[in-house]
């Protein structure tokens, strides 16, 4: 019979932990629960440990497993760097079922950095490519935190057969090939996790899982949001100016900036729908080679609100605005300029236009210095 520790609560894990870590140093294979369906692992460090777990997942081929990380911030251990779409799916995606798939140059040499022998990297990555997940468990992800090595994992079953999605499950699939089970209940999901290969500015998804491919967009999705009164004249002439920074900062057209998932949008306090862009925003833009003269005026709502990353008011009052529609935006907006309100140009002359949209423009400077792209 199988060894089996069963968790239900805080003391379960403080009294197991240690015994789940201790079976994993001595070369121990140990299936384990996550959010997903049932794991079973080893330290990739223990070559016979990771035999085992070859043979009974019937894995001749050579292909490593996935290496499972207690933290999204693990990432870099093995990444050392990742682009800013792997890191903005890392950290929404984990942890959470999501298996994210990075190409890495020279890992032995990383993994040498990370304090682990060079050796290891057949083990651990495909070649250049790495697979890594981060469950949604908390006991898992404490037993990954105190092995001092990397943990490979699969699901818990044969080959052929379905995930197992409670500790039964894989006790009945995989039995005395197992050193230990941890009993955590069954799998909140009872799905895999989904696999998304990640690219140069792009990504693949590989396999449909617990989300699907509009989830993990949303996720790779980085989105600016501008906010005036009426987002007929600063809001729009903030958002196509800084259109146009991204882009020549990310060497493409303003219209590439959505195969890179990144939006840029504006809206206003008070604002109609449909309205144009101010004839004199228009044209102050046109001499910066920024085309506004397609706007059409946005209400603020919760949700643009709710889908921005970075949130960024002319004024303190349109601060406030965005606070009282959702109270949850409020630690991702930000006054546009730090040195205080852009005054409203409406009413004014070209040249009055003019003058706000450079304020506008220094402004933009600084905050794009302080976004990872």
């Amino acid at each position: 019979m199988v060894d089996v520790v069963t968790i239900c609560n805080e003391e379960d894990y403080a009294s197991s932990g240690a015994r789940v870590i201790d079976v994993l140093a001595k070369g121990g294979v140990v299936a384990f629960p996550t959010e997903t369906v049932y794991g079973v692992g080893a330290r990739a460090d223990r070559p016979d440990a990771v035999a085992r777990l070859r043979r009974l997942k019937g894995r001749t081929d050579g292909r490593p497993f996935t290496v499972h990380i207690p933290a999204p911030e693990s990432l870099e251990r093995y990444v050392p760097e990742p682009s800013a779409l792997g890191r903005r799916l890392a950290h929404r995606g984990w942890p959470g079922p999501l298996t994210l798939l990075f190409r890495v140059d020279e890992p032995g040499t990383v993994l040498e950095r990370a304090g682990w022998d060079a050796s290891l990297a057949d083990e651990v990555y495909a070649g250049e490519e790495i697979g890594l997940r981060c469950p949604d468990h908390e006991f898992t992800r404490r037993i990954l935190a105190g092995v001092d090595g990397p943990v490979v994992a699969a699901s818990a079953n044969r080959a052929g057969g379905s995930p197992a999605g409670d500790a039964a499950g894989a006790i009945a699939a995989l039995g005395d090939d197992l050193d230990l089970v941890v009993d955590g209940g069954p799998a909140r999901y009872q799905e895999a996790s989904t696999v998304v290969r990640v690219g140069d500015g792009g990504f693949e998804v590989l396999r449909v899982g617990v989300h699907d491919e509009r989830s993990v967009r949303r996720m790779a999705s980085m989105s600016f949001l501008f906010v005036c009164t009426g987002n007929t004249c600063r809001s729009p002439m903030a958002a196509g100016m800084f259109q146009q920074m991204l882009a020549r900062r990310l060497g493409c057209a303003p219209e590439g900036l959505a195969e890179r998932h990144i939006t840029v949008l504006s809206a206003g306090t008070l604002a109609g729908s449909g309205a144009p862009a101010a004839p004199e925003g228009i044209e102050v833009m046109r001499r910066r080679d920024v085309d506004i003269s397609r706007h059409r005026s946005s209400r603020l709502s919760p949700e643009l609100l709710n889908q921005a990353d970075h949130i960024y008011a002319m004024t303190r009052s349109h601060a406030g605005a965005v606070k009282a529609l959702v109270p949850s935006a409020g630690v991702r907006t930000h006054l546009l300029s730090g040195d205080g309100d852009i005054g409203d140009p409406i009413g004014g002359g070209v040249e009055v236009y003019a003058e706000c949209a450079a304020t506008i423009e220094k402004a933009l400077n600084v905050r794009l210095a302080e976004v990872e792209l």
